[in-house]
Parts: structure tokens; sequence; C-alpha cells
């Protein structure tokens, strides 16, 4: 197909699918995000097992499909953005692995944790549930720090090849450190807030208070986080751009300032809706869960959460990946993506199949309304 026959120009593509990969990062925290928060909190809200079982029972029958939207943007990057897809799941493979490692023991915990009525069993599947939950929620938030801070790869100028030259310990450093207790305290608040919802009597209580102080701290955190990113060294392109050229990240000069990170925000002050929308997303949650709130305070937790994940994404615009070790390799929106031809013919598979997915996660969840109670459990044979 002649690419002068799309009706949308390369540019226009390349931030349209930047777009979706946000769409689905968010997708991922707030439905995934909350499984997350519950494994984690598993044995910090419930005292006996009867309440344990009513916790895996409010997240088993789901989780599955929520997790599909972190292989969907998996497939997202690898399709739209292969050259992001092999500078990250080649330089970052043990992290990459100690993720995997936490979301695997997952799905083992909740089909293996009931088998056997022994007690030192079930709190061994237990503390491994609350084990992955802390482990992938701190992965994906020190992931988002070490964005802010550059990761030490380059590529090679001839086949384009990313070369990493940092190691696992590298990845844990301060500020990717308070990244990921940010994230920990997000998704943990945001796991209460469903458990508050969907809940009743001394589990909602609990996950009530504990939401309240976990969504204040998120709101405390990320607010300092924010004063930092301020004052740090951000990456700005030097120059011009031709935003429609093939991807080649040796073509642009990278200057590294400080406060280079909020220039977007000065450029469009708009963009400050983002961190707006995760302090004040995060304070109404925990006031909402202090004040005994269902649906609202999910729907507030699930506003931090966008909030959050906008303000990362707004602030790298149009950097993908930053790179700290060659500024001027660094993976951004035009240079890192497909061909024009391929991002338009997956924007029209997206277009087909999205709102598919939509409507059946939506059906899934209407069907799996209502509260989970020990009678609810005790009285279905299929539960966990």
């Amino acid at each position: 197909m002649d690419v002068s026959m799309i009706p949308l120009d390369y540019a226009t593509l390349r931030v349209i699918w930047w777009l979706l990969l946000g769409v689905l990062l968010i997708g991922f925290a707030v439905m995934d995000g909350f499984d997350l928060g519950v494994a984690a909190l598993l044995p910090v809200v419930a005292t006996t097992d009867e309440e344990r079982r009513v916790m895996l029972n409010l997240v088993g029958p789901v989780w599955e499909g929520n997790q599909v939207w972190l292989i969907t943007g998996g497939g997202a990057i690898f399709a739209a953005w292969p050259l992001l897809y092999a500078a990250s799941f080649s330089g970052l493979y043990l992290a990459m692995l100690l993720l995997l490692v936490a979301l695997i023991v997952r799905p083992v915990g909740f089909k293996y944790r009931s088998k056997l009525p022994d007690a030192r069993w079930r709190a061994t599947w237990d503390g491994l549930l609350c084990f992955s939950g802390v482990v992938a929620s701190l992965v994906f938030g020190v992931a988002m720090g070490n964005l802010l801070l550059g990761l030490p790869f380059g590529s090679d100028p001839e086949t384009l090849r990313p070369l990493y030259a940092g190691s696992l310990w590298q990845l844990f450093t301060p500020f990717p450190l308070l990244a990921g207790v940010v994230s920990v305290a997000m998704l943990l608040a945001h796991g209460a807030a469903l458990l508050a919802w969907r809940t009743d009597g001394l589990i909602a209580a609990r996950a009530r208070r504990i939401g309240a102080v976990l969504a204040l701290a998120c709101g405390v955190l990320f607010a300092l986080a924010g004063v930092l990113v301020a004052s740090m060294d951000g990456h700005v392109i030097a120059g011009t751009v031709d935003v429609s050229a093939a991807s080649n990240p040796a073509l642009k000069a990278v200057e590294v300032v400080g406060g280079g990170w909020m220039h977007n925000f000065s450029r469009w002050p708009w963009m400050w809706l983002a961190p707006g929308l995760g302090v004040a997303g995060s304070l109404l949650a925990a006031l909402l869960l202090w004040r005994g709130a269902r649906v609202s305070a999910f729907l507030a937790t699930s506003t931090a959460i966008t909030g959050v994940i906008l303000t990362v994404g707004f602030a790298l615009f149009p950097f993908l990946m930053p790179s700290s070790l060659q500024p001027g390799m660094g993976l951004t929106v035009w240079d890192a993506s497909s061909s024009h031809f391929t991002l338009w013919v997956m924007l029209l598979a997206t277009v087909v199949f999205l709102p598919i997915v939509v409507f059946y996660t939506g059906y899934v969840y209407r069907v799996m309304r209502g509260t989970v109670t020990p009678e609810s459990v005790s009285e279905n044979p299929n539960a966990y």
C-alpha cells in the first residue's frame, strides 16, 4: 500500500500510539493494580483464614482478565515501538525476570493456597502472595523513576542495536526507590479501596483505615517526588527534528539541562492537570476512605493512578526511554516507532478489537458484581 493513501500522517500516528500506550499502562495499573494491592494486604487486613479467603475470592475470578492489559501493553511496545522493546526487554532483563517471578507466584498462590487445610501451608502461600504484590508494585515504580533519571544505554549507530551498560542494583538508587514506594502506596491504597467497596464487616473496616493512611502517604510522597524532579536534570531535544522521518535515534541532538522535565508543563500549562489529579485524587481517597465511602473512594484512587502515570508521560514527552550514557541516543516518539504503514494497520485493528475487549471486561464485572462475604465463599464449591 502506498503510504500516501493513509489518511493520517506519520507524526500523527506516532502521537496516537504514544497516547494508546499511556491508555494501556493506565488500564493495567487501574485494573490489575487492585489485584496486586489486595494480595499485598492479605496478611495485614485479614486476621483469620476465612477473611483471607474472602479477599482471595474478591480478585480471584478477574485477575487473569486484568493481567491481559499488561500483555497487551507488551505486545503494543513490540509492534509499535520495536527499538523501545529491544532496549528495555534486553537491557533490563534481570529486572524483568524479578517482575515475572512476582507475577508468576500470584496465580500459583491463588490455585494452591487452599488445596490443603494445614495452617502452615496456607500461611506460606499468603506470604508469597504478599511478596508478589509488594515486589511487582515496587518494580513498576522503580522503572518509572529510572526513566526520569535516564537509563545507562546507548546504540550502535549503524545497526541501532541497544547497548546496555548498567546492572540490576544500579536501578535501585534513592530516587527510583522513592518512586517505587509511591507505587506501592498507590496500588495498596487502590486495593484497600476495592476491599472497602466489595466486602463488609471487619475486613472493610480495616481496609478503610489502612487505605486512608496509604492514600495520604501516596499523595505526600508523590508531591515530594515532583519537587525532586523539578530540580533534577532532564533531557531536552536541541534544534529541530523531522517528526515524519524514518526512525533513527542517531539523527538528533539532546541537551541535559536542570529542570528539563518541567519544560512541557511550561509550554503546555494544561498538563498541570495530571499532577493535580495525582495529588488531589490521593488526598480525596484518604478522606473518603476515612469517612467510610465505598464506590467514590475506589474512583478517587483510580483518578490518582491516572494522574500519576500521566504526569510521568507528560514530563518525558517526547522521550520514551532517555539515555544517561549517550543522551543523543535516547529513544523518543519520533525515532523509535515502527513504519507508517505498520502503525496504520495496528490502529485499524485496535479500533475493531479494543471496544470488544472493553465490552467483554464490562460484562464480566457486571456478572461478578456484589459484595463478597464469608457466606458467599462457603456456599460456592468452586471458591478459592
